[in-house]
């Protein structure tokens, strides 16, 4: 229990220093970084464009064509900002990063409204 108070505490002074993010911004990246590890079946280092990546397919399941428009309202716009918020988490030591990992490694991944977009389709079921 202390551990997640702790962080709670942790994310409360990331959200003070810098108020481009919402504190949900913050959850759904973690919640992306268990999603992407679960997905590839094995915990362990996450590169930013495979997180990148992870993230783009938790937003389209949990969110579908409101993806965009729902991480927009917590300040994500481009990729880049969630290499923000995760160097954001490594910097109060809430994740943890490779030496070799830079914010740059978030950038341009992907462009949000082909992936969230002209990417997402409406599928009807017959009748």
């Amino acid at each position: 229990m202390s551990d997640y108070r702790d962080e709670d505490q942790k994310l409360a002074q990331i959200l003070m220093r810098d108020g481009r993010y919402k504190r949900e911004a913050y959850r759904f990246v973690q919640e992306g970084l268990e999603y992407t590890m679960h997905r590839r079946g094995r915990r362990g280092h996450v590169s930013g464009r495979e997180l990148v990546r992870g993230l783009r397919d938790l937003a389209r399941e949990r969110f579908g064509l409101m993806a965009r428009t729902v991480l927009a309202q917590w300040g994500i716009r481009e990729t880049l900002d969630f290499g923000e918020i995760v160097f954001n988490l490594i910097d109060e030591q809430i994740m943890s990063k490779q030496e070799s990992d830079t914010r740059d490694d978030f950038r341009d991944v992907y462009d949000f409204e082909e992936e969230f977009e002209r990417g997402m389709t409406i599928e009807l079921e017959d009748q």
